[in-house]
C-alpha cells in the first residue's frame, strides 16, 4: 500500500521554497500521486438543502381566507361538493388565500421552506355508497394535474402565495404525486383483487407476452390495446370520466397497470392500485415523460422551490432515474438554483431508505428513521445508544453528491400521527408537564442534530390527535368536529374549536427560539456531527457539531432521563473554554487536560456549549489506512469501503475507486465524522473486475495523508 503525507500551502511558498533549494525535488511519480490526493481531498458536500426549516401544512385545515370558494364551484350537498365542516373526512374550508394571510405567523416561527400537501384538483368524493367515503381535502386524489383545487383556490391565488412566501424570504414545496391519480377507471370483470404477472403477463397489442422491465428506463414500449394487454379490462363506468383527467394522455387507459389492488408486498407494492387509485404505468416512457413535463411546468411557470415525493418505494427505480435529474435540469434552467426533492419512502430502515439518493437518484429521503428514533429518546427514555447506532448508519448515504446531512427530520405527520400523541400514549400515566417536557425534548433533538427539521402544522400549537390519518389533521382555524373539539391539547387550555395562531404557546416559543439559535450558529445546522457520549439505558446523548470553515466546535447534550446527568463529554480541545448557548448564555467551563468537558444536564432537557477559539493548528496530517476491504479481499454487492485514521483529531475522508486499469479515479464521497467510510456498490460489475479503493484525509490544518487498497468484485453466491 502506497502512504502520501503532505501539508496544503500555498504554490507561491511552494516555489520560493524549491528555488531556495530547501525542498528536494520530487520523483515524477511521486508527485503525480500526491496531486491526485490534492485533488480528491475535500470537504463533505454541504448544499444550501442542509439549512431549511420546514412547516409542513394542509391547506384545507389552516386557515379560511375565502369561505367563497368552501364548495369547490360545485352544487349539492356534501357527498355532491366534498364540503362537510363537521366532518373529518370532508373538505372544511382552508385554502390558499388562508395561508397568504398567515405567511406571518409561518415566518415567525423560524420557517424558511413552506411544504403543502398536494393541491391539485381532487376528485371531490370517492367510496360512494361505502362506509369509506370521503372527500379529496389531502388532495391525493387528483384528477387535473394542470391547475389548483377550487376549494383550496385558484393557479393566481398561487402565485400570490409563492411571492408572498419568496417576499418574506421563504420558500414553497409541492407535495407532489407521480404513480396514481383519482380512482376513475374500473375493471369490466368486476374484481380487484391483484394478478401477478407470472400468472398473467403483459401481452402487446398482438397478444404478445412481454416483461415490462426489459423496457423501462428506455423510449421504446410495446404498442399496448386495453382490451388485449392487460388481465383485468379497463373501462370507464361513466361517460364524463372518460375525459375527466388532465393533461388528456391521463385519460388513455393503456398507462395504468391494470393488475387490480396492492396489498403492499413483493411485486403488487410497486403494480397495485394504491386503495383503489389508478396506477400509472411508470414502466412507460409516456408516462416518464409526461410527469417530467407535467412538473417541470409548475416549477418554470411558478418558481416552486422543491418536492416532496409521494409513496416513492412504489414505483420503480428507472422511473426515478430519469424523472429526478429532469426536474432539476429545468429547475436550474428556469432559475431555481437551490431546487430541492426529496422522496416519501415509508421505512426506517436507513439500509433501504438510502437507497433512493445513492441509486434512485433522489437529492434526499425523508428520514423515518429518524421519526422513529426520535420517539423512542424523548417519549420512551429508550437507552440512548440506540441512537449511536442509528446516527452511525449515515454513511450509509454518502455518495459523490448527497449526504445524511440533507435529510429532512421529522417527530410525526398527516399519516402517522403527531408526537404529542405518540408521547402520550407511551406514558399513559404522565401529566401534561411532563408531556409537554418530552416533546420540548424531541424538538429540541431534530432541531440540534443533522437534516432540516419539519414541523407539522399544529404540533407547535399542542395539537396531539387521537390518531393518524384523519385523526391527525385538526382545523387550525375554529373547528366544528366534535372529535377534534375534545381533545385536552398540551401546553394550553384551549382547543380546536378555537382559532389556534398563538405565539406565546410554550411551544411555539421553544420551535422559535430553537430555530433562531440553529441560525445564530450554523454549525448547529449544517455543521459536521461526531458521536460522542452513549449510555446502556436512559441518560445523557452527546454530540459535536464543527464549523469545518471556522474550526469552532459546539457540544451538544440530551437527556432522556427523569433525573439531572453529570457527564464528561470528550471533545477536539484540551483546556478549551466552552460558552453555554442554550437553553440560554451563561457562563462558559472549560475541557480538561484530557479534552474532556463535563456538563450538568437537565432532566428531559439539552444544553449546547461553543467553544471559545478556533480547533488547534496540526504541523501534519495523521496517518491513514484503508481498513476495509481487506487487500485483495472478494467483495460483491454494496461494499463497505472504510479508512482507519490516527488521533482524535476533526478530518473529513474522501473515497475514490478505480475500476480495473482505468487513469481517472472516481470520487465516492466525503465522510466527515468517525467512523470513516463510504458504501460501493459492486452489483453492476462483472466479476472478476479489479478495484483499486483511494482514501486521502483532510485534517482540520490542511494538511492532506492517503492510502490505497485494493479488493475483487466476487462472484455470485451459490444458489440455495
Amino acid at each position: 500500500m502506497f502512504v502520501d503525507r503532505r501539508r496544503l500551502v500555498p504554490a507561491l511558498v511552494v516555489t520560493m521554497m524549491l528555488i531556495a533549494g530547501s525542498v528536494p525535488l520530487l520523483q515524477p511519480g511521486r508527485a503525480h500521486a500526491r496531486r491526485a490526493s490534492e485533488r480528491l481531498a475535500r470537504s463533505s458536500l454541504r448544499p444550501a438543502e442542509t439549512d431549511e426549516s420546514f412547516y409542513f401544512v394542509m391547506p384545507d385545515r389552516f386557515f379560511n381566507g375565502k369561505p367563497g370558494n368552501d364548495n369547490g364551484g360545485l352544487e349539492g350537498g356534501p357527498l355532491e361538493t366534498g364540503l362537510d365542516p363537521t366532518h373529518k373526512g370532508f373538505y372544511h374550508g382552508g385554502d390558499l388565500a388562508g395561508l397568504i394571510k398567515k405567511l406571518d405567523y409561518i415566518k415567525s416561527l423560524g420557517t424558511t421552506a413552506i411544504w403543502m400537501t398536494p393541491s391539485f384538483k381532487n376528485r371531490p368524493v370517492q367510496g360512494l355508497g361505502t362506509e369509506f367515503v370521503s372527500a379529496g381535502y389531502h388532495g391525493y386524489w387528483i384528477t387535473d394535474f394542470t391547475r389548483i383545487d377550487p376549494h383550496l383556490g385558484s393557479n393566481r391565488d398561487l402565485r400570490r402565495l409563492v411571492e408572498g412566501a419568496h417576499a418574506r424570504g421563504m420558500k414553497l414545496y409541492f407535495d407532489i404525486i407521480t404513480n396514481h391519480t383519482a380512482d376513475v377507471i374500473a375493471y369490466e370483470e368486476g374484481v380487484y383483487d391483484y394478478v401477478p404477472k407470472s400468472q398473467e403477463p403483459y401481452r402487446d397489442a398482438e397478444g404478445n407476452v412481454f416483461d415490462d422491465r426489459d423496457y423501462a428506463g428506455t423510449e421504446d414500449f410495446p404498442p399496448l390495446d386495453p382490451a388485449v394487454s392487460f388481465p383485468y379490462t379497463p373501462v370507464f363506468p361513466n361517460e364524463d370520466d372518460a375525459t375527466v383527467k388532465k393533461p388528456g394522455w391521463l385519460n388513455n387507459r393503456i398507462y395504468y397497470h391494470n393488475r387490480g389492488n396492492t396489498t403492499f408486498v413483493g411485486e403488487d407494492s410497486l403494480y397495485g392500485d394504491f386503495f383503489g387509485l389508478d396506477d400509472l404505468f411508470t414502466e412507460h416512457p409516456r408516462v416518464v415523460n409526461g410527469m417530467i413535463d407535467i412538473y417541470n411546468t409548475w416549477i418554470g411557470d411558478y418558481g416552486i422551490d422543491g418536492f416532496r415525493i409521494d409513496t416513492a418505494k412504489h414505483v420503480n427505480n428507472e422511473f426515478w432515474q430519469e424523472f429526478s435529474p429532469a426536474i432539476l435540469r429545468h429547475a436550474h434552467r428556469a432559475g431555481v438554483k437551490n431546487f430541492f426533492a426529496f422522496g416519501e419512502v415509508f421505512d426506517s430502515n436507513p439500509e433501504y431508505l438510502s437507497t433512493f439518493p445513492t441509486e434512485a437518484k433522489f437529492q434526499a429521503v425523508l428520514d423515518f428513521g429518524f421519526q422513529s428514533q426520535a420517539r423512542d429518546f424523548a417519549g420512551k427514555s429508550a437507552p440512548t445508544y440506540a441512537l449511536a447506532d442509528f446516527f452511525a448508519k449515515d454513511d450509509l448515504y454518502t455518495d459523490h453528491n448527497s449526504n445524511a446531512y440533507q435529510l429532512p427530520t421529522f417527530l410525526g405527520n398527516h399519516d402517522m400521527g403527531r408526537i404529542a400523541h405518540f408521547i402520550a400514549e407511551d406514558n399513559p400515566d404522565a401529566t401534561e408537564a411532563e408531556i409537554l417536557k418530552r416533546d420540548r425534548l424531541a424538538h429540541k433533538l431534530m432541531y440540534f442534530s443533522r437534516g432540516n427539521p419539519v414541523i407539522y402544522y399544529g404540533d407547535e400549537q399542542g395539537f396531539n390527535g387521537d390518531g393518524g390519518d384523519q385523526d391527525a389533521r385538526e382545523d387550525m382555524f375554529p373547528s366544528r368536529v366534535a372529535t377534534y373539539n375534545d381533545n385536552n391539547l398540551i401546553g394550553t387550555d384551549e382547543t380546536t374549536a378555537e382559532n389556534n395562531f398563538d405565539r406565546d404557546h410554550p411551544l411555539f416559543r421553544t420551535i422559535s427560539r430553537l430555530a433562531a439559535v440553529t441560525k445564530r450558529y450554523p454549525a448547529l445546522r449544517n455543521g459536521a456531527q461526531q458521536h460522542r457520549v452513549a449510555s446502556e439505558g436512559a441518560g445523557v446523548y452527546a454530540f459535536s457539531r464543527i464549523d469545518a470553515r471556522k474550526q469552532i466546535e459546539y457540544v451538544v447534550a440530551l437527556n432522556n432521563s427523569e433525573s439531572d446527568k453529570l457527564a464528561t463529554i470528550p471533545t477536539f480541545s484540551a483546556d478549551m473554554p466552552f460558552e453555554r448557548v442554550w437553553p440560554r448564555r451563561g457562563a462558559a467551563r472549560q475541557s480538561e487536560s484530557d479534552k474532556g468537558l463535563s456538563l450538568r444536564v437537565p432532566a428531559l432537557s439539552a444544553v449546547v456549549y461553543k467553544a471559545g477559539k478556533r480547533l488547534a493548528s496540526r504541523a501534519a496530517a495523521p496517518e491513514v489506512i484503508v481498513g476495509a476491504p481487506a487487500e485483495g479481499a472478494e467483495v460483491r454487492e454494496r461494499v463497505e469501503v472504510a479508512a482507519e485514521v490516527s488521533g482524535d483529531g476533526f478530518n473529513q475522508v474522501s473515497f475514490a475507486v478505480k475500476v480495473d486499469d482505468a487513469e481517472e479515479w472516481r470520487y465516492l464521497g466525503t465522510d466527515d465524522n468517525r467512523p470513516y467510510r463510504v458504501f460501493y456498490d459492486v452489483s453492476d460489475l462483472e466479476p472478476g473486475t479489479r478495484l483499486t479503493f483511494k482514501s486521502v484525509v483532510l485534517d482540520s490544518s490542511g494538511n492532506t495523508s492517503s492510502d490505497t487498497g485494493t479488493a475483487v468484485v466476487a462472484p455470485p453466491p451459490p444458489e440455495g
